[in-house]
């Protein structure tokens, strides 16, 4: 954009005055302020009329001194300050002031703006400065956020836009404002003034009107357009600012009219009007003729046509009317014998055409003219109709293809995918519809087409996407192994294989809601879930695409919870376990799933199993017998690992025979006092036959030559009563235990059982006694049949080694 002007001054020369021009300074870009290291392109502008015969130097000022006198018109400059030119044969140009700035942050605005100029404000950063935002202030208010453009438009200015302007942006933590500059728009011309030369004297003179206004030096390249007007009719208008007019015979003057006169610029976005002046005119006017341009009586619709009417005699203004019909159109006047109204042609154009004139005495009409227009097809709107908001499959969508505008018969055809359907021809030419059944199938572009004989014209293309419902999605839980285990992460998937994506996928666990997944291009989703023993129930999914949910079939879960280590409970009829009672052994393990199968072991032999299909525990009934001394375990086992529960150890109170009396009760007590209670039991247990139906000695043999390592038992007589006890096995008062099994001789070495009595001593020795070796023990009265010391952790090691099948920890308690 070159900003320049050109202006006259009047200089005498020879006792006359001649226009001297004064030069003008001209930028590209055609800003004043710039960043430091930017160039700007300065032109000096000499009227041609003085330049064309003559190659003349252009001399160059920066501030008051010369700098540079080229034959060029043109300077490239990158410095601040105020710079002029002129040549030999013109004045010295008004000074421009540059400014090459080092901020971060300019605004640049144009030198001088006036009324009705379009102007541009630009908002520049620097090329190392990033600002995330530019914002554009006047008078210190935010008048706009700007885009990347950076720049505000102002369409036409005025006094609106006055004020003081500047631009901000920031940068992460840092803000930069830029340089203000002050715009006051400035009056483009003043009034213009209606003059009149020669002054109305005498009737038949010629008048001239002048509608005289000024346009200031910078803007003396602006085109003004002028209008004359009498009695608020248009007299005439066009570039020229003056009228000739004939005032012919006063005797008919009917009176004073009034004249004034416009000025505006040729966009008419500034226009002034001069005062009214009173002239005379009165002659009146020949009947006009109409005349068409081009001269045709068929024409189409977009055509311009010229209508000129036109008065052979007459004095001006004449005042010409256009007519269609009798619908006036347009009314001129002017102060010549023709005037000319133009149109663009539209289908309601066809008909007859007239024109009047009148410069005061009446109008006069002229002949009528016919005019028919042939309205081409206009480009058709097509809208697809459906029951709802989107279209579904089995919907029944209605394609309606409509041209407004065009002279019948029209044929419209419709395409799918560029693909031809069908074509109609409705006899009135509007619109025209056909239905489709909607299948997956019609998702894609559609368009249609009107002709009437002047070129086809086709719509828009108008997408469709055919919607396919949700189907009913599949549920598929997945976990690591053949069962669900507490532990375990469980995959939910859920997919419906049918659908318009996006699904969004629902999941409940006994219908209540987990949680959601969209899939944006349908297919499934899936869902994890750590299980615990509280996710047992039905699982179901959703499928939901706007279209309605669809749910899933029910897909129940049983967590299955492992068995947890069993509790083995033996519960006999009294305080003590005699042979002949029936005790119950309950094996209980307080968590796990059922069913659950408990297996009852005695000395690791199983004894037998119980599956209990709903949970709790299980019990197996024992008729002890001398050989039923021992340990006890038990199992519980749900399919997930069996569980092995602690050993308890069961010692008989007595053999066949009478229940003990006091004599047992003594040593029951003095072996509590020892606290060896439980060495002994576990002595017995691991030299006591290991199954049931442990054998008996033979009598004929002599106990004394029976093998320390397998001792024959014999019953105990019946006076003899052992209380029953549970203890630890292990005990924990002291290291060492002393162990001795002693028979007491009361006749003949081969006695019945009634005449002879099984003594057991118990003897707990400190913990840094000497351990002794086994050893057989004599005395007169009675034979010991077994003695032995052991270690603590000996006994530990023996109870251990026992187990097979199972695996209990320490025996949690002895029965005796």
């Amino acid at each position: 954009m070159l900003l320049w002007v050109s202006v006259l001054v009047l200089a005498p020369v020879s006792g006359q005055f001649e226009a001297v021009p004064k030069a003008v300074i001209s930028l590209h870009p055609p800003w004043t302020v710039f960043f430091k290291g930017d160039a700007v392109t300065l032109t000096c502008h000499v009227s041609h009329i003085y330049t064309a015969k003559n190659r003349e130097l252009y001399q160059w000022y920066l501030g008051t001194e010369i700098l540079r006198e080229i034959p060029g018109n043109t300077l490239k400059v990158q410095n601040s300050g105020e710079y002029k030119c002129q040549t030999q044969n013109s004045l010295l140009s008004d000074g421009v002031t540059l400014i090459f700035s080092t901020a971060k942050l300019i605004l640049q605005a144009p030198p001088s703006v006036f009324e009705g100029d379009s102007v541009t404000l630009k908002c520049q950063a620097n090329v190392d400065l990033a600002l995330k935002n530019k914002s554009l202030y006047k008078n210190g208010k935010m008048l706009k956020i700007l885009d990347e453009s950076s720049s505000f438009h102002i369409q036409q200015a005025g006094l609106k836009d006055n004020g003081e302007y500047h631009c901000a942006g920031s940068e992460i933590n840092c803000s930069f404002s830029s340089n203000r500059i002050k715009i006051q728009v400035q009056e483009l011309f003043p009034h213009p003034v209606l003059r009149s030369r020669p002054s109305w004297t005498t009737s038949g003179n010629q008048l001239t009107l002048i509608c005289e206004t000024q346009l200031p030096p910078q803007k003396s390249d602006v085109q003004l357009q002028f209008r004359f007007f009498k009695d608020g009719q248009i007299v005439e208008e066009g570039s020229k600012n003056f009228l000739k007019i004939w005032n012919p015979s006063s005797g008919m003057n009917k009176g004073p009219s009034y004249y004034w006169c416009e000025a505006h610029t040729v966009t008419s976005n500034v226009c002034k009007k001069s005062q009214k002046s009173q002239i005379h005119v009165e002659v009146p006017v020949s009947r006009p003729v109409l005349t068409l341009s081009p001269p045709r009586a068929q024409a189409l619709e977009g055509h311009r046509v010229t209508l000129h009417c036109e008065t052979r005699r007459g004095s001006t203004p004449i005042l010409y009317q256009f007519y269609h019909g009798d619908v006036l159109l347009k009314s001129s006047s002017t102060h010549t014998a023709r005037a000319s109204f133009s149109i663009t042609l539209t289908a309601e154009s066809s008909g007859k055409y007239s024109c009047t004139a009148n410069n005061g005495f009446g109008p006069q009409r002229s002949d009528t003219r016919s005019l028919s227009v042939t309205v081409p097809a206009s480009r058709p709107i097509l809208t697809l109709r459906v029951p709802g908001t989107r279209a579904v499959v089995g919907d029944v969508m209605e394609l309606h293809c409509e041209a407004h505008k065009g002279s019948p018969p029209i044929l419209y055809r419709f395409y799918h995918d560029n693909v031809f359907l069908r074509s109609s021809r409705p006899p009135s030419g509007r619109g025209t519809s056909f239905n489709l059944s909607l299948t997956p199938e019609h998702s894609g572009s559609y368009a249609c087409e009107a002709d009437n004989g002047q070129g086809a014209q086709r719509s828009d293309t108008a997408s469709l996407r055919v919607t396919v419902p949700a189907s009913r999605p599949v549920l598929t839980l997945r976990v690591p192994g053949t069962q669900a285990v507490v532990g375990d992460v469980m995959e939910l998937h859920c997919e419906a294989h049918r659908g318009s994506p996006p699904i969004l996928y629902r999941f409940y666990y006994d219908d209540v809601f987990l949680g959601s997944s969209s899939a944006a291009s349908g297919g499934r989703a899936s869902f994890n879930l750590s299980l615990t023993p509280e996710h047992s129930g039905s699982y179901a999914c959703e499928a939901d695409n706007g279209l309605g949910a669809q749910r899933s079939e029910v897909v129940p879960l049983n967590v299955t919870v492992p068995a947890s280590r069993p509790i083995l409970t033996l519960r006999a009829p009294g305080a003590q376990a005699f042979p002949g009672d029936v005790m119950e052994l309950h094996c209980e393990a307080h968590r796990g799933s059922p069913p659950i199968l408990y297996r009852f072991y005695h000395d690791n032999v199983i004894l037998g199993s119980s599956s209990v299909p709903s949970g709790g525990g299980a019990s197996f009934n024992l008729s002890l017998t001398e050989e039923h001394t021992g340990n006890y375990s038990c199992e519980a086992d749900n399919g997930l690992g069996a569980q092995c529960s602690e050993a308890v150890t069961l010692s008989i109170s007595g053999l066949t025979g009478s229940r003990l009396g006091p004599v047992a009760t003594g040593v029951a007590g003095g072996l509590f006092g020892m606290g060896g209670l439980a060495v002994v039991a576990l002595l017995l247990y691991c030299r006591l036959p290991r199954k049931a139906g442990g054998r008996t000695s033979d009598p004929s043999r002599n106990p004394s030559n029976s093998d320390p390592q397998e001792p024959t038992y014999y019953n105990v007589p019946g006076w003899i009563e052992l209380q029953p006890v549970y203890s630890n096995v292990n005990p924990k008062g002291g290291d060492v235990v002393y162990s001795e099994v002693r028979r007491i001789q009361e006749g003949n070495k081969h006695a019945v059982a009634s005449d002879s009595s099984l003594r057991l001593l118990w003897t707990y020795l400190p913990s840094h006694g000497q351990i002794a070796s086994p050893q057989p023990y004599s005395a007169q009265d009675s034979s010991v049949i077994y003695s032995q010391v052991k270690a603590e952790s000996f006994l530990t090691s023996t109870a251990e080694s026992a187990h097979t099948p199972c695996t209990p920890s320490n025996p949690g308690g002895q029965r005796h």
